[in-house]
């Protein structure tokens, strides 16, 4: 699989696609990308207004998708449960997650880090997205070729010094991407991380300056490859790291 930054057409048709954190920066550009490559889309975020703009916004191109309002700080495993429940009933069938979904409150000392603060961003990062992955498993098997695909912030750069429990997150997810997928083998699901680099987004803003911030690409530049890891194409990166830029990330 290229890096390429093209949308190969009709690369998901066919194909149902669970967007976790559809509302934030990559997660909306993701979406559209995914609605271009013919993906039926479930949306899930907590932000109910930015969701319905996104709705509007792809209902408007003739790709109406199915909205899911759930905030994963406060879901429990019956919530997931009951959303994958709800996408077989709909669908009957799951063919990918892409989970972009962050939680990060700025750069601060572990030992002035807020309890509170620190628990929240282990769950919201990596707990519960492997609650609600491992909700969708049976799903996902059910699918002949299925994805499961994890943004993941460098962890050769978060787990630097002041970026907490979102930082020892990102470190998390990486080790489950290699242990999810060394347990599921020769399954029909498979499990990739993305490294995106760095992007213009309001959570790298809360540890770069914007206006000094001359490296940070548009999420639009990276949607793309949320498209080709959850496509027939991302079978090449099953169980790996992808910088699809070749780099890692600043």
């Amino acid at each position: 699989m290229t890096a390429a930054s093209e949308v190969v057409p009709g690369a998901l048709a066919g194909r149902v696609v669970l967007v976790v954190g559809a509302a934030g920066g990559l997660g909306e550009a993701a979406s559209l990308a995914c609605a271009d490559a013919g993906a039926s889309l479930v949306l899930l975020g907590r932000r109910v207004p930015k969701l319905n703009r996104l709705h509007d916004r792809l209902q408007t191109a003739g790709a109406a998708p199915a909205l899911y309002p759930l905030d994963l700080e406060g879901a429990s495993p019956d919530d997931h449960a009951e959303l994958a429940a709800r996408i077989e009933a709909e669908f009957g069938r799951l063919d990918g997650i892409l989970h972009v979904a962050a939680s990060f409150d700025g750069l601060t000392p572990l030992e002035l880090t807020d309890p509170a603060a620190f628990a929240r961003a282990l769950h919201v990062n990596l707990t519960a997205r492997w609650w609600l992955t491992q909700a969708c498993l049976p799903l996902l098997r059910r699918a002949g070729d299925s994805s499961v695909v994890f943004a993941i912030d460098d962890p050769a750069r978060t787990t630097g010094a002041y970026w907490g429990g979102y930082g020892l997150a990102q470190a998390g997810l990486s080790a489950l991407v290699g242990m999810l997928q060394a347990e599921l083998g020769d399954a029909p699901v498979r499990v990739s991380g993305l490294l995106p680099p760095p992007m213009r987004t309001p959570l790298r803003a809360r540890a770069h300056v914007e206006a000094e911030d001359r490296i940070a690409r548009s999420p639009v530049e990276v949607a793309a490859h949320c498209v080709a890891l959850l496509s027939s194409a991302g079978a090449s990166r099953r169980g790996q790291l992808w910088a699809p830029d070749g780099t890692r990330s600043a």
